[in-house]
């Protein structure tokens, strides 16, 4: 698998060294370099990348800003030289950040965190996505810095917090917590298994035993059904459950 990367940093030796530590890396393919942020703007839309080597420190528009307004598609890894915007970097769902000076080693698990995420989701984007989402068997999601493999078949419901999802497991005593969105989370499940009820909830309706006053039960957690997504929900129930 080849993954596209786009580079951006004000910095041209910094941007010079990343491009050198990208085209000697065989699985990646440099597809645009950027020595700001607002240049970058227009590729990053029409033609976004999978992977994006992101500076933080520019001017105009700094990397976190512009982080904010990309694809959910397009996996960031931060460039900075300030260790304090690294939980920055996981707030808005960077996949890894890089501490100036970089070495290659330190690029290369970057990249191949990038290449595994996109291997172990599936997520490739266009039709194979679609062809590969009824085989997704699991995700895996970043807790305590570590990567934890998720079974789908386990997952009850996932519960959005500020800054965090609360996935709820089948057989775990507790949810497990990932830094990172809602609708990040919400792109990398199977569609066909997982609907959004509320703002604040997924649920998989394969698990769900009792619906009671427009709520959904699951031990003695009850999930509300919004109003904007109750049409969306019936009409998944009525295709894909017994009520058919």
């Amino acid at each position: 698998m080849t993954l596209s990367c786009i580079i951006i940093d004000d910095e041209p030796l910094a941007l010079g060294l990343m491009e050198t530590y990208v085209k000697k890396t065989p699985f990646l393919d440099l597809v645009g370099k950027f020595e700001n942020a607002i240049d970058a703007i227009s590729t990053l839309e029409n033609d976004p990348p999978q992977l994006l080597f992101l500076d933080i420190q520019m001017p105009e528009l700094n990397g976190l800003e512009l982080s904010k307004i990309i694809k959910d598609k397009t996996k960031i890894v931060f460039t900075t030289a300030f260790q304090q915007y690294a939980l920055d970097g996981f707030k808005v769902n960077a996949l890894d950040y890089l501490l100036k000076p970089i070495s290659y080693a330190d690029f290369l698990q970057a990249a191949n965190k990038a290449l595994q995420w996109y291997e172990m989701t599936g997520n490739q984007g266009g039709k194979e996505v679609e062809k590969k989402e009824e085989q997704k068997r699991s995700i895996f999601v970043k807790s305590d810095y570590k990567l934890i493999q998720i079974d789908l078949d386990k997952i009850t419901h996932i519960e959005g917090l500020k800054d965090y999802v609360k996935i709820f497991v089948e057989g775990e005593t507790y949810p497990i917590l990932s830094l990172m969105s809602m609708k990040s989370l919400e792109e990398m499940l199977p569609k066909d298994r997982f609907i959004r009820v509320h703002r604040s909830y997924i649920v998989q309706p394969k698990k769900i035993k009792t619906i009671e006053r427009n709520r959904i039960v699951f031990g003695k957690e009850y999930i509300p059904i919004s109003d904007s997504y109750k049409e969306a929900f019936q009409d998944f129930l009525n295709k894909y459950s017994i009520l058919n």
